[in-house]
């Protein structure tokens, strides 16, 4: 506990937990402020990111990199389901949709480009395990290929709505099995294809004891779902005030700061030329959600939800969605970076979030 409050002593940054209590308090004082709770819950969950940050690196630092990114893919991912779950039961499933690839792209372009360019903005060229960046790419691909599906039968007259929710059935309890195969693969009977490329940084600072890690990961999570949860129920107003389109916010916005803690970890890492960590994240991430969320929530609307949720997307989500696999794909294969990937891979998502704020696709 020392260290923890050491950490928060001499971090500037961490001095804005303060707004984590003054969160609560305005949602129960003015519900009705909405940008005010917008703004507050921006600022509370940037501190809450840095400190998940460094209990995951701590994590990390005694379990290796693989263990370390998937435990940070799994913890941060539980924000999003958290939300996603509250918006399934107002049967509100076109929000959870769009948060599902919004967060799958945002993941895999915005925060796999943005740690490639900061770590190579430290470090000349970074090396990480291709294997296990090709084993995630390619489990995103096959959640790819799953979402497509049902968006490119939809159009035929044949099809009904009851083959649709078939179909999404069938294919989230597929997509699913293919999760659990994928970690029994990495984690366990292959596990050696996964070793962490050797990396050396002198200013290191020394890890927490896995105690003090583990209990700071499982409060600051909680935290962070809880103020999540008021970021999203005020930022739909909050963007109207900041002519925002509602695309822009499901897909960009709340992507963004629902997995600000995943990529202050993933960003921290690659500075510090752990890249393995930093792609582990951020592909580990965008595979869990599309592999292991996205058909649970399938499987529980039919149990929490006032109707059933099926897979068929709106074409512009599959397509960027399908764009940001082969682009992660393409990156990864050589198993080095340099800023410049960064860059290009920044340049995608880019383009991506200017058409949504320019013009927003029709929802269906």
């Amino acid at each position: 506990m020392n260290q923890l409050l050491k950490e928060v002593r001499h971090n500037p940054l961490l001095w804005l937990l303060a707004f984590v209590p003054l969160v609560f308090a305005a949602a129960k004082l003015r519900p009705d402020e909405h940008t005010l709770l917008f703004v507050l819950s921006v600022l509370a969950i940037v501190p809450l990111a840095t400190l998940l940050s460094h209990a995951t690196e701590s994590v990390a630092a005694k379990t290796g990199d693989s263990v370390g990114g998937l435990l940070n893919a799994t913890l941060g991912n539980l924000t999003e389901l958290v939300i996603a779950l509250a918006a399934l039961r107002a049967g509100q499933t076109t929000l959870v949709k769009a948060s599902i690839a919004g967060a799958i792209v945002t993941n895999t372009l915005f925060m796999l480009g943005a740690s490639f360019l900061l770590g190579g903005l430290k470090h000349h060229t970074q090396e990480y395990n291709r294997t296990s960046a090709r084993t995630q790419a390619g489990l995103l691909f096959l959640a790819t290929i799953a979402l497509l599906i049902p968006s490119a039968v939809s159009g035929a007259d044949a099809v009904a709505a009851t083959f649709s929710q078939q179909l999404s059935v069938g294919l989230a309890v597929l997509l699913i099995v293919a999760y659990g195969l994928g970690m029994l693969f990495s984690l366990k009977t292959h596990r050696e294809l996964f070793a962490s490329a050797e990396y050396a940084d002198a200013e290191e600072d020394p890890p927490w004891p896995l105690r003090l890690a583990l209990s700071t990961l499982a409060g600051v999570t909680v935290l962070v779902a809880l103020v999540s949860e008021t970021f999203v129920e005020s930022v739909q107003k909050a963007a109207e005030a900041f002519g925002m389109t509602p695309a822009f916010v499901g897909f960009i916005v709340v992507a963004l700061v629902g997995g600000a803690a995943e990529m202050a970890s993933a960003f921290s890492a690659a500075r510090k030329n752990r890249l393995d960590l930093s792609v582990g994240i951020a592909l580990g991430s965008a595979s869990q959600i599309a592999l292991f969320v996205a058909p649970v929530l399938v499987l529980l609307s039919y149990v929490i939800g006032p109707t059933p949720m099926d897979l068929q997307f709106w074409p512009g989500a599959v397509v960027m969605i399908l764009i940001a696999t082969l682009t992660a794909t393409l990156v990864t294969n050589g198993g080095r970076s340099a800023w410049f990937v960064g860059v290009l891979v920044l340049m995608v998502y880019l383009v991506f979030a200017m058409t949504l704020y320019l013009l927003p696709p029709r929802v269906q």
